[in-house]
């Protein structure tokens, strides 16, 4: 008897969980076909109840899990809000991913390097076409900080970060930006984490964000791929030597 109820106790906790994602995915759905845009306020609680034909209990589960990706923001006191649905959680999961894969702990490492150079060239006719003839100062700026600091032999990761998702944003691309951005945050994350040292030539890569910046601002986007290339050259060779180390 006690086994039956343990397993009927056991069932209805996964057709809770069921319920919960089913109710999460009608709350998305509400949002997208109401074109709630970040900052909008949610129907209340008991109004989500009535309009999709579910319990508080499913409602509040559903809320909890779109509260942890940001996609809604709860403020006590105040309601249920659509979110910023920032790729955060993404990162944190990647994180632990990497950090936490058993075996060839560079591996989860070099594929998030290869997705950002991918992500980079990807983009370079677009970046190209759309910077063609500006003149961006306040790039050159951060080029000119992280060289400097490269020669003082200084890190620059805030700066490298800042350049990379300022620049797609200059040309509009704001969710490459935010996925770049996001795959930054998870290699500057790892990297430390697996006690691997800096490059020697770590200055190759400070000086190549401003080859990327000029081959852009003259439309070139083969000397503009070649300049990612060369951009993430020196952590490829890094990666390598204490992999075989």
């Amino acid at each position: 008897m006690g086994m039956e109820r343990l397993d009927g106790a056991r069932r209805g906790a996964r057709g809770g969980r069921t319920l919960a994602r089913e109710t999460a995915s009608q709350i998305k759905q509400f949002i997208i076909a109401s074109r709630l845009h970040p900052g909008d306020p949610l129907p209340s609680e008991a109004e989500l109840c009535e309009r999709l034909g579910v319990s508080r209990s499913s409602v509040r589960e559903a809320i909890r899990t779109l509260n942890t990706l940001e996609i809604v923001e709860v403020q006590h006191g105040r309601g249920t809000f659509v979110g910023q649905a920032s790729l955060q959680p993404l990162v944190e999961t990647l994180v632990f991913r990497a950090v936490m894969v058993p075996g060839d702990d560079f591996k989860a490492l070099r594929e998030v390097v290869e997705v950002r150079e991918s992500l980079d060239l990807s983009e370079a006719d677009r970046v190209c076409a759309r910077l063609r003839g500006t003149r961006n100062a306040d790039l050159h700026d951060l080029v000119d900080i992280m060289v400097a600091a490269a020669e003082r032999g200084e890190s620059f990761g805030e700066e490298d970060r800042e350049f990379h998702t300022r620049l797609l944003k200059h040309t509009g691309l704001d969710i490459i930006a935010q996925l770049v951005a996001a795959f930054w945050d998870v290699h500057s994350v790892v990297l430390p984490q697996l006690s691997i040292p800096a490059p020697d030539d770590i200055e190759l890569t400070a000086r190549a964000h401003g080859d990327m910046l000029c081959a852009a601002e003259a439309g070139d986007s083969q000397a503009y791929r070649r300049a990612v290339r060369d951009h993430y050259a020196p952590l490829r060779r890094v990666l390598e030597r204490t992999d075989h180390g």
